[in-house]
């Protein structure tokens, strides 16, 4: 038995293709798989069947909605059973301001409309209408009305210019990140990446895949630091990665290749970020036919080989090696390692955002643990059951980024 060849848990994952205590969605609650969205949770490639954490009615949203409504009726009746000199003023002017910015135009001025008719309806019942302080109070909520209708405006339209930042923001992960092919060299491969910054599409992390003449080539990595300077490095080194996959005749060299376009970045780099910027990462090559891969690591998580039957094995370096751009520091030789890489087998690169994910008793996610046993028919299944299970781990609240790159060879 191979390290990690757990037989219940194999047959229980080939079952059911879920980790062990993983709850089971309640169908009445839209507990349906769903595809993980883009990016930040962004989906494998191919992934129809990846299931993020249910999705559940947002009661909260629902009442929010129904509040004008509920706000009005309640004005009515209260003006209703009191005595004339009693007034709801205060529940009337709330109602259009609560529309404002959760309906639309036309809902926020029928909402003001219907306030200012109730009032004026009321007023005429109780025969109050003529009095100063009844149409002081039919003014101030008319105003308010309108002043209820203009925020909706301002709301809307700073909604469209978020829209439009997004759209920006997506395009240029696009760019930076663009998802591989559902096939490459004959290997299937999945992509995703989990931003830790709430609306995030891309942070530090990152992943690539090339096709060469000498194999199909991968790197996953972590740039020191975040925002736009992390941001930077990621497009660094992904450009110079596909320049030196298609050129260098080795694994070692690429990353020669990488270290040397990260030590010309740090040059035009200020503060900080010029004497301790790096980038932890891990190199793969899957030569064509030859069913072995080929590892250079450079201070990265060791890469995970997940065989057919279930069984784990962690794919560790043997001599350990500085992060990319940390060349000055000393000088350790590049040494591609080799491992089997059979059919049906499939190669996970992940980035500490996975490793180091606590949950909330400070309590590190384990993917050896959870993955030993498991079979999955494809890499999307097993991306987008991991990126699932590490965020019901860590609460929903990742502290890092997240970038996982898994092959399989068919």
């Amino acid at each position: 038995m191979r390290p990690g060849d757990v037989e219940d848990e194999g047959a229980y994952a080939r079952a059911g293709g879920r980790l062990p205590g993983d709850p089971v969605p309640d169908p009445g609650l839209g507990g349906g798989p769903e595809r993980v969205p883009p990016l930040a949770g962004r989906p494998a490639a191919g992934l129809p069947t990846a299931s993020p954490p249910p999705r559940r009615t947002s009661y909260g949203r629902a009442f929010v909605r129904l509040l004008p409504v509920l706000l009005i009726v309640a004005a009515v009746l209260y003006d209703i059973f009191t005595p004339r000199y009693f007034t709801a003023g205060p529940l009337y002017t709330a109602a259009p301001l609560v529309a404002a910015p959760v309906y639309s135009r036309r809902g926020t001025v029928l909402t003001g409309v219907a306030v200012v008719a109730a009032v004026i309806g009321l007023q005429l019942s109780k025969g109050v209408i003529h009095y100063v302080d009844s149409l002081t109070e039919l003014i101030t909520i008319a105003t308010v009305a309108v002043l209820a209708v203009l925020v909706n405006g301002f709301v809307r339209r700073t909604g469209e210019r978020l829209v439009s930042v997004r759209e920006i923001a997506e395009a240029a992960q696009r760019a930076v990140l663009p998802e591989p092919a559902e096939r490459i060299g004959g290997f299937e491969i999945a992509a995703c990446y989990e931003a830790a910054q709430a609306d995030a599409f891309i942070g530090g992390d990152l992943y690539a895949v090339q096709d060469s003449a000498r194999g199909i080539r991968l790197i996953v990595g972590d740039v020191r630091g975040k925002g736009m300077g992390a941001v930077a490095a990621v497009a660094v080194v992904i450009g110079a990665f596909r320049e030196a996959a298609e050129q260098e005749a080795t694994l070692e060299a690429v990353a020669q290749r990488l270290e040397r376009a990260l030590a010309r970045e740090g040059t035009r780099r200020d503060g900080l970020d010029a004497f301790e910027g790096f980038t932890t990462a891990v190199l793969a090559e899957l030569p064509h036919g030859d069913g072995i891969v080929r590892i250079v690591n450079r201070g990265h998580p060791p890469p995970l080989l997940l065989y057919a039957d279930g069984t784990l094995r962690p794919l560790p370096a043997r001599e350990s090696a500085l992060p990319l751009g940390m060349g000055e520091l000393g000088v350790w030789p590049d040494r591609a390692e080799e491992a089997d890489f059979p059919a049906g087998a499939t190669l996970l690169l992940y980035t500490d955002g996975l490793s180091e994910a606590r949950d909330g008793r400070g309590e590190f996610y384990e993917p050896h643990a959870r993955l030993a046993g498991r079979v999955f028919r494809h890499p999307a299944e097993l991306l987008g059951t991991l990126a699932e299970d590490v965020r019901r781990h860590s609460g929903g609240g990742m502290a890092d980024d997240m970038a996982l790159l898994a092959v399989r060879r068919p």
